[in-house]
C-alpha cells in the first residue's frame, strides 16, 4: 500500500460484513474501494475459530449471502471450515481480491474536518478516504478475565478463538472455563481424548436439540440445477425464525413450552438428580443465547468429567480454583469467555469530529442511527452496529439490511455532489435508541432475569434488535437526510436547507 493512497471508500474487516460491503459496493459501481484486514487471509469469525467442533448454529442455507447461494453445502448446519471455504469463493467469484490489503491492521482513524475524509493509519502503511465501513464484528476481540494467578500456571492457557493446534491435548488434564456456544462445542469434541475435563460454569446455558444431518447429493444437484429451490428452502427457514420473535419479545407463554422441551432434552442424557440441578437454568429460555446441541449433556455425563457449578476465581501453581473453593488439577486452562461485544477495542482507534474517541463517547453506552451512524463521526458508518444483533435468526439478514443503507448512503453522496459529508444528527440519534430501549423493555432479554452478553456495564442492552428483520429491512432501506447535517469543506459555500429535503415524506420507523 502506498503512503498516503487515497480512496472513495474504505472497508475495516474481511467477515461477512467486510465483504458483504465490497460485493455492494461493486454493485453500485464504486470500484474504488479497499478492504483493510489485519490478518493474511478473509473470513473473519471463521477464520479465528478452528476450535474443535466449532461450527454454526444457523443452518446452511439461512447463514449465507442471498446473492451468492451455495447449493453445495455439506450439511444443514456448517462446520467452521465450510463457512471459511465459503467466504473465500465470495471474495474470489466477485473479484474481490485486488481489494484486499491483508496483514494492514488498522492502528488510528481520524476525521479531517477541512478535507472531509478520514486518515488512517495501518500496520502497512496510512491512507486516506471519504467514507469509512467498519466491519470488524463484535465478535472478533477475545475477552480474558483477570484471574489472580494465572500468570504462574506452568501449563497450557488460551482462549477458544485462539486455538493453539500444537497442544495435544489427548490424555491431559483440561480445564473449560464458561459455558457458552464456543464451550458447548468444545466439551463433545475434547472429552473422549482426555484425561479428565473440568467444567467452570458460572450460569447454566439453556440447551435445544442440534437437528443436524448431512445434505444428501440429490438435493445438491436439485440446488444446482433449480435455483428457486434453494431460494424455497432459505425462505421456509427465514419464515419460521421470523414467527419466533414474538415470543422472545413480548414473553408469551410459549416460552414455557420452550423450557420444557429443552428439560427433556437435559432430562434424556443426564440422569443424576444432582448434576441436572446444577445444569438447570433459573432464567427465562431466550434472556441468554439459546445453544443447541445433542452431544454436550451426554460429554457432561461421562466419568470423566467435572461440572463445578461456579466461576474461576484463581489459580495456584497447576490448581484451579473455583469461587465457591472447589479445587482441581489441571494441565491447560481452555477460556471460552467470550468477546468485547460492547466495548469493542476498534471504538478506542476512531477519533471524530469533535476529537474524542468513540469509545470515550459511547462510555456510557453504545448508540447509533438505525445501527450504523453516530453523531459527531461524519461518513463512518458500522455493519453489525449497536442493537442490530439477533437472539432468533440469522445475522446475514441483518448485514444485507444494512448494506442497503450503505449502498444509499453512498448514493446520497453522490447527488448532493461535491465534497460533502454527511453527520448524523444527534436528535436523530438519540430518538432511534430511545424507540429501540422502548421496545427492548418487555422482551425476555430484558426481563428473563439473567446477566448476559447482551448487556453492557450499565446493564443497558446495546447488542440486540427487539423486532424482526423485515421490520429492521424496512427501517434502513432508504437514508433519510432529515436525520443528517451536510457538511462541505470551510471553503465552500453554504447550502440551501432545500438540498437537505428527505427523498421520502415518510421516515421508517423502528417497529414502534
Amino acid at each position: 500500500m502506498t503512503e498516503h493512497e487515497h480512496v472513495r471508500v474504505a472497508v475495516v474487516g474481511s467477515g461477512f460484513g467486510g465483504l458483504g460491503a465490497a460485493v455492494r459496493l461493486r454493485r453500485e459501481g464504486v470500484t474504488d474501494f479497499v478492504v483493510l484486514e489485519r490478518a493474511d487471509s478473509v473470513g473473519g469469525t471463521w477464520r479465528d475459530n478452528s476450535y474443535p467442533g466449532c461450527a454454526c448454529d444457523v443452518p446452511s442455507h439461512l447463514y449465507s449471502f442471498s446473492f451468492a447461494p451455495n447449493p453445495d453445502w455439506p450439511r444443514t448446519f456448517s462446520g467452521q471450515e465450510h463457512i471459511r471455504d465459503y467466504l473465500e469463493h465470495v471474495a474470489d467469484v466477485f473479484r474481490l481480491r485486488p481489494h484486499l490489503r491483508l496483514n494492514s491492521e488498522v492502528k488510528l482513524m481520524t476525521w479531517d474536518g477541512k478535507r472531509l475524509c478520514w486518515v488512517i493509519e495501518t500496520s502497512s502503511g496510512t491512507l486516506t478516504a471519504d467514507i469509512v465501513v467498519s466491519a470488524t464484528g463484535p465478535l472478533s476481540d477475545p475477552k480474558l478475565p483477570d484471574v489472580p494467578g494465572l500468570d504462574t500456571f506452568p501449563g497450557k492457557v488460551f482462549h477458544s478463538a485462539r486455538w493453539d493446534h500444537d497442544y495435544d491435548p489427548r490424555g491431559k488434564r483440561i480445564a473449560m472455563i464458561g459455558t457458552g456456544a464456543s464451550a458447548i462445542q468444545i466439551v463433545p469434541s475434547l472429552q473422549p481424548d482426555v484425561a479428565r475435563l473440568t467444567l467452570f460454569q458460572r450460569t447454566p446455558p439453556w440447551v435445544m436439540p442440534r437437528v443436524d444431518r448431512a445434505i444428501t447429493g440429490a438435493e445438491r444437484t436439485l440446488h444446482r440445477q433449480l435455483p428457486f429451490t434453494s431460494r424455497a428452502r432459505r425462505g421456509f427457514l427465514w419464515g419460521i425464525r421470523e414467527l419466533q420473535i414474538r415470543a422472545f419479545s413480548t414473553q408469551s407463554n410459549r416460552l414455557g413450552l420452550i423450557e420444557q422441551l429443552a428439560k427433556r432434552n437435559m432430562a434424556r442424557a443426564i440422569k443424576d438428580p444432582d448434576l441436572r440441578a446444577k445444569l438447570t437454568p433459573d432464567y427465562r429460555i431466550g434472556c441468554k443465547r439459546i445453544l443447541l446441541s445433542s452431544t454436550y449433556y451426554p460429554a457432561l455425563a461421562q466419568p470423566n468429567v467435572d461440572v463445578i457449578a461456579s466461576g474461576l476465581s484463581e489459580v495456584r501453581g497447576s490448581t484451579v480454583v473455583a469461587a465457591d473453593g472447589s479445587e482441581a488439577e489441571v494441565d491447560a486452562i481452555v477460556f471460552g469467555t467470550g468477546f468485547h461485544v460492547t466495548d469493542m477495542p476498534i471504538t478506542e482507534r476512531v477519533v471524530g469530529a469533535e476529537g474524542k474517541t468513540l469509545a470515550e463517547v459511547w462510555r456510557s453506552g453504545m448508540k447509533s442511527l438505525r445501527g450504523a451512524t453516530a453523531a459527531g463521526f461524519p461518513n463512518w458508518m458500522t455493519i453489525i452496529g449497536p442493537n442490530t444483533g439477533l437472539g432468533h435468526s440469522s445475522m446475514i439478514l441483518m448485514i444485507e439490511s444494512q448494506l442497503n443503507y450503505m449502498a444509499d448512503y453512498v448514493r446520497q453522496l453522490e447527488t448532493l455532489g461535491g465534497r460533502a459529508a454527511l453527520d448524523a444528527r444527534p436528535g436523530a440519534v438519540d430518538a432511534w435508541t430511545d424507540r429501540v430501549q422502548e421496545r427492548m423493555k418487555r422482551t425476555v432479554w430484558n426481563t428473563g432475569g439473567c446477566t448476559s452478553w447482551y448487556l453492557d456495564g450499565n446493564g443497558d442492552n446495546t447488542t440486540i434488535w427487539p423486532g424482526t428483520t423485515t421490520e429492521f429491512r424496512s427501517a434502513t432501506r432508504r437514508v433519510d437526510l432529515g436525520e443528517y447535517d451536510l457538511l462541505r469543506p470551510p471553503s465552500a459555500p453554504p447550502v440551501p436547507d432545500a438540498a437537505l429535503e428527505p427523498r421520502t415524506k415518510k421516515t421508517a420507523e423502528a417497529g414502534a
